[in-house]
């Protein structure tokens, strides 16, 4: 009796599953009850809060945790911003790991070239939001990804990459702004920069090359570590990748 018991439960399970994945339209609830409908609609009410119109009803948006419809599927990211409001960012990686981005979903702007045309974009450059299932969302983060990416080990390889790239970049900004700074110093000290009245201050036949080379390295250094933090980012996805795979 429990064995069939078990087995009715697991085919429910399965049979619910399928029916989210397959209906084009519906709300997921922070209560864990899900919405069917014909037609869902994020529009504004009269105060300027957003709902959802489902058919005939109308769900205030903090109720709502996931909405899918027929622009793409979309999270409530009210509890990861600082103003608490219901906003909703579309998912750009669908998988055992989703990935949302920050964008906030505009209705009255939104169609489909401007969707792709931003999605065409390195996604991971900018801050996101990934999730499992129908779990809470996470910052896309390092120290978040690393704990969900455990037990992988193609995953953990492109993490530790992104990893080591990000330090990378932190230590060549920290080295560019000392080389900037060394270099304004020289120019400031009194040897080499002279007050003269009513000519303001003017260089001294002081050599001053190795502040010109300080701050041409801070430059260098600043847009070498801007280009390995943009690289950076695509370890990330490859991480994603490889887990969804």
């Amino acid at each position: 009796m429990k064995k069939l018991l078990f087995s009715v439960m697991a085919c429910y399970a399965l049979t619910a599953q399928s029916q989210v994945q397959n209906s084009k339209n519906y709300l997921y609830l922070y209560s864990d009850s899900i919405i069917y409908a014909d037609k869902i609609q994020l529009r504004p009410d009269f105060s300027g809060y957003w709902q959802l119109r489902v058919d005939s009803r109308r769900v205030p948006a903090d109720q709502v945790k996931f909405f899918n419809n027929e622009n793409g599927f979309f999270a409530n990211t009210r509890k990861l911003t600082f103003m608490r409001d219901a906003e909703f960012s579309e998912r750009i990686i669908e998988g055992k790991i989703n990935v949302f981005q920050e964008r906030s979903y505009d209705p009255y702007a939104y169609d489909w070239h401007h969707r792709h045309e931003n999605h065409s974009a390195n996604p991971m450059a900018m801050s996101m939001y990934y999730n499992k299932g129908f779990g809470d969302l996470k910052k896309l983060k390092y120290r978040n990804l690393k704990n969900d990416l455990a037990g992988h080990p193609e995953s953990m390889k492109f993490l530790n990459t992104y990893k080591k790239r990000s330090v990378i970049s932190k230590i060549m900004y920290a080295t560019a702004g000392a080389a900037i700074i060394s270099g304004c110093a020289i120019f400031l000290k009194p040897e080499v920069l002279e007050k003269r009245p009513g000519f303001g201050s003017q260089f001294k036949d002081t050599n001053v090359t190795p502040a010109y080379v300080l701050m041409g390295l801070g430059v260098g250094l600043v847009a070498g570590g801007y280009a390995v933090d943009v690289s950076k980012s695509r370890y990330m996805e490859q991480a994603i990748e490889a887990y969804n795979r």
